[in-house]
């Protein structure tokens, strides 16, 4: 199986980080899990074109992203990191939205 089929079949933060025998405090990954997963998603994102081709290479750097994204969480939290929109906009801003009377059906 290749490094790419191997990675389909995790499905948690816990199976990445195992999987890459990445040490990892599990009262972090509970509270941040998605965020841990996005932000690697954004990492891989971000260095895609610079990827090798070689697995034990290509590993490597899956491994060094994804312990990136772990210790942002780990000197961070999800509101700072602002990993997902509804963090993107800023607290306590009223959030509007206008709706005409022709709109309103009763």
């Amino acid at each position: 199986m290749s490094f790419i089929e191997e990675l389909e079949d995790l499905e948690s933060a816990e199976d990445f980080l195992q999987y890459f025998e990445l040490e990892y405090e599990q009262s972090v990954v509970h509270v941040n899990r998605l965020h841990i997963l996005q932000r690697f998603h954004d990492y891989l994102q971000q260095a895609k074109e610079s990827l090798p081709e070689e697995e034990v290479a290509l590993k490597a750097v899956y491994s060094k992203l994804l312990q990136r994204a772990y210790q942002d969480f780990v000197e961070s939290d999800a509101q700072t990191e602002k990993v997902f929109k509804v963090f993107n906009s800023g607290i306590g801003e009223a959030q509007t939205a206008f709706v005409s009377l022709s709109e309103i059906k009763t």
